[in-house]
């Protein structure tokens, strides 16, 4: 069974982000998200990014992933206020 700091490494190692925090049960998982690579993109193609850096491993190890995904600049504006 894949642990959530499992994930958050495989994450890390396939797509560079300022801070990533993932929490989950073993099948089903949230992830959250900080890149500068999410920038200009929509949330779908942030969202097709994170899924790109998880590879194969979406449909073998990981049955749900719940994505919170943020640009540095809107981090640090929600953590504000």
């Amino acid at each position: 069974m894949v642990t959530p700091e499992q994930v958050k490494e495989y994450i890390s190692q396939g797509l560079e982000c300022q801070f990533v925090d993932v929490a989950g049960d073993g099948q089903h998982f949230e992830a959250l998200i900080v890149s500068e690579l999410f920038r200009g993109k929509s949330r779908v193609q942030q969202h097709q990014l994170v899924y790109g850096a998880l590879g194969e491993r979406m449909r073998e190890e990981i049955h749900a992933l719940s994505l919170k995904t943020f640009t540095p600049e809107d981090w640090q504006a929600l953590q504000k206020g």
